[in-house]
């Protein structure tokens, strides 16, 4: 475990050289945001995480506990891109099931500072999947700019309608 990295790795950087390519620039694992993203776009106020599947369990149904933490002892299906060792198979549990729970506390924070997040999954940077993930990706950038630009918006334009009933009444 001591040769993966979690900075630059080859998801990342397909995110990165596609993002890059198309005009969008940002910034690389900003520490003062919370969870510490990979790729932070603060024009658009959003925070982009490429996870890997297996550190972070995609697709994986874990069973829940009533606080919402998870129950070792119960039987966790692999999925098709996860797959859970199965020799010290309770410390990979245990371990995925912490970085699941981190992340959803880190996207609940961000959330609650008005961040938006996009989580990029390595098994949609297939070759095949590549440019429609991408596309998703887009849109969203542009939906999260949008609704930023339009709430800054509305608080000029009311003043101007107000002036418009005015000069109408003369």
């Amino acid at each position: 475990m001591a040769a993966i990295h979690s900075k630059g790795t080859k998801p990342e950087m397909i995110v990165r050289r596609w993002l890059w390519s198309h005009g969008y620039r940002y910034r690389l694992n900003v520490k003062s945001v919370p969870g510490k993203p990979d790729i932070v776009m603060r024009r658009f106020r959003t925070a982009i995480f490429v996870n890997g599947c297996f550190w972070h369990g995609h697709l994986v149904a874990l069973p829940q506990m009533y606080d919402g933490r998870c129950k070792m002892e119960d039987v966790i299906e692999n999925s098709a891109c996860c797959k859970i060792p199965t020799t010290n198979r309770e410390f990979w549990v245990k371990k995925i099931c912490r970085n699941m729970e981190r992340d959803q506390e880190n996207y609940r924070i961000l959330r609650q500072n008005g961040w938006h997040t996009i989580v990029v999954w390595e098994c949609q940077l297939k070759p095949k999947l590549l440019e429609h993930t991408m596309q998703q990706v887009e849109r969203q950038l542009n939906q999260n700019f949008l609704s930023i630009y339009q709430r800054k918006s509305t608080i000029y334009t009311e003043p101007e309608e107000e002036y418009l009933m005015a000069a109408e009444e003369d």
